[in-house]
């Protein structure tokens, strides 16, 4: 059944109005009018009803066609608007037409009236159309933005014409810099063979899906599963293609360290069972050289004898340490001596890392025990090693430290995330290159590495916080551009004589007369747990926030200073040029020096002067300190 026409006539003439009514019934269009005839009567229709098509005489007693028009197009209706009228000249109109109208008509041509209204009830519906569909599209195109996906949409030479939230959150680019520009020189630089690949196929067969390899915004790399499909139209050609991309980047580095991790636990079990096989090979070497020193006198002889023996004894403790390293990181909590693994460490990296890294060890003789999975923190101790080679590709100095600290409640109130108590200090430091902050902020972060694709897979340092979190320790890091990196890894002591240590030393702490010392660093925490350490124990502290301020402070009150501490590493002027300064102003000036690298410090700054590293505890500060002022010059 055919709707009808639900049309709204304002016409104050009943005679007209009756005239056009029938005009437009002989058309033979079935209609339903709402007559009108001034502008109360008007609004209130269009207020109360929907309709799909307007007329209105152009004049009518204190209202007139271009009113009612306005009114209608403010209402925001979609009904056409057709203007009757008598005496409607062609300026007014064309001006009808510019406001909105959908046509004009002179009652004395209504022959026109038929036709116009069906052309203005069809493009009414063709715009209503259209409106739906744009509806639809946006809310294609929202729900096209929720999707963590890269959809993009390009023509047929590989333009990009469309690109969603998802494509902008993978690859950073937003829409305005990406579409206009080809997927190759947007994206894919290294996959642009496969990408010219793609377009081929998808145009041919309708689809092609592989994974792709492609640049993002910031310079790196993200590796997706991609999509393509071509929409074709109704005579079956190709018009656009669709690429769906899913980023696969962490996934293909999850199987990668799994496939290492095979590797790694492959070459674990290969070492083991060739070890055998290689001693059974050494040990005639050194039996025979063995036997063979005792029965060649000559002298030109024994030299070669010493190497052979040397030799094979290398060879044996080489099988030794690659064994430990290959059996894993599981195992049970023993107490050990941390000392002995960073010797046989020291021994590995000396023999397969460059020449050209200098490796130095130096182990407190005194050092406590760590309850600790042996494997575990030589892997630690690898890694960190490791990382700090990579560091220095020119060569350098590698230093591995081990020292016992006791954690006090001053050296927290620095450290919010230390606890008190006895620890073993594992020092790793280096020479290289050093760490900006942004990327010191992310290091341990899993999979975020700056080295090149296949160098590394960013597991590392997250591996080392994990095991040292396990073990109920901590890791500090300190880095400088140019300069070095040093990471302190604090493991607990496990011995009970490390507890006697610690009441032996706290109970002999030594205790200041009322000296004044000034205390100058940047760090506010540092100055306060500083100036309360110093204070509680018997000395009076002045305290600047950097090296200017600590010159200007010194010059007010140089006879009551006895000891300046200051930290090397301050913005305006920093602790190498105060400690030149001060010694200019007087050259007896007892100082202490504080810095988070004391590797990387040059040793002429600091000439004669102690230097600490940072963090301390009191105690390695009390001493420090009397130790200083007692000095005699």
């Amino acid at each position: 059944m055919t709707k009808k026409i639900r049309i709204l006539h304002l016409e104050d003439n009943s005679y007209d109005a009756e005239l056009i009514h029938s005009t437009i019934e002989a058309e033979g269009m079935d209609c339903e009018f709402t007559h009108v005839k001034n502008r109360q009567e008007f609004e209130s229709a269009i207020d109360g009803q929907t309709f799909d098509l307007i007329l209105s005489d152009y004049a009518v007693p204190d209202y007139d066609g271009f009113a009612a028009l306005k009114f209608a197009r403010a209402k925001n209706l979609l009904a056409p608007f057709i203007l009757l009228s008598g005496t409607l000249g062609e300026e007014q109109a064309v001006e009808s037409l510019k406001n909105g109208a959908a046509d004009y008509i002179l009652k004395q041509r209504l022959i026109r009236l038929g036709p116009a209204i069906s052309r203005a009830l069809a493009e009414a519906q063709e715009r209503a159309e259209r409106k739906r569909g744009d509806e639809r599209i946006l809310e294609q195109a929202m729900l096209l933005d929720k999707a963590h996906d890269a959809i993009l949409v390009c023509d047929l030479a590989g333009r990009i014409t469309s690109w969603n939230k998802g494509a902008e959150r993978i690859y950073g680019w937003n829409v305005t810099e990406a579409v206009g520009k080809t997927i190759q020189e947007l994206l894919s630089a290294k996959d642009s063979d496969r990408i010219e690949q793609a377009q081929r196929d998808v145009i041919a067969k309708g689809e092609w899906i592989g994974e792709l390899t492609q640049f993002i915004k910031s310079g790196k790399t993200v590796i997706v599963q991609s999509h393509w499909t071509c929409p074709r139209d109704h005579a079956d050609q190709p018009t656009s293609v669709l690429v769906i991309n899913t980023d696969i980047t962490e996934k293909k580095q999850i199987e990668e360290q799994y496939l290492r991790a095979q590797r790694l636990e492959s070459i674990g079990i290969l070492a083991s069972g060739i070890a055998h096989d290689l001693n059974n090979v050494l040990a005639p070497v050194l039996m025979g050289a063995q036997l063979l020193r005792m029965t060649v006198t000559d002298p030109e002889a024994i030299g070669p004898l010493d190497a052979i023996e040397s030799s094979a004894q290398h060879g044996a403790e080489l099988i030794k340490q690659i064994l430990a390293f290959g059996r894993g990181v599981g195992g049970e909590r023993i107490e050990l001596q941390v000392g002995h693994l960073i010797r046989d460490v020291h021994k590995l990296v000396r023999e397969t890392f460059p020449r050209s890294i200098e490796v130095q060890v130096n182990v407190a003789k005194d050092l406590w025990l760590v309850k600790a999975v042996s494997t575990q923190v030589h892997q630690i101790l690898m890694n960190l090693c490791v990382n700090a080679r990579d560091a220095m590709p020119e060569g350098g100095r590698l230093q591995l430290r081990a020292e016992n600290l006791y954690v006090d409640e001053n050296y927290v109130a620095s450290r919010p995330e230390t606890k008190p108590g006895s620890y073993v200090i594992i020092t790793v430091s280096d020479t290289g290159t050093g760490m900006p902050p942004e990327i010191l902020q992310r290091i341990y972060d899993p999979f975020f590495t700056t080295k090149e694709i296949g160098k590394g897979t960013g597991l590392g340092l997250s591996t080392v916080k994990g095991i040292v979190k396990n073990h109920e320790g901590f890791i500090h890091v300190y880095s400088e551009m140019n300069k070095g990196t040093q990471f302190r890894v604090y493991l607990p002591a496990a011995s009970s004589a490390s507890v006697k240590d610690v009441e032996h030393h706290q109970q002999s702490l030594p205790h200041g007369k009322g000296e004044c010392i000034l205390v100058v660093d940047d760090e506010e925490n540092v100055r306060r747990v500083t100036a309360t350490i110093l204070e509680r124990c018997g000395y009076y502290t002045l305290l600047a926030t950097d090296g200017a301020e600590g010159l200007a402070t010194y010059v007010a009150h140089q006879q009551d200073v006895k000891l300046v501490i200051t930290d090397m590493m301050m913005p305006l002027m920093g602790g190498a040029p105060l400690i030149r300064a001060l010694r200019r102003i007087n050259p007896d000036v007892k100082m202490i020096a504080l810095s988070g690298m004391v590797d990387s410090i040059d040793p002429e700054a600091v000439a004669g002067v102690e230097l600490m590293s940072k963090p301390f505890s009191a105690e390695q500060l009390l001493v420090a300190v009397r130790r200083a002022i007692d000095e005699v010059k």
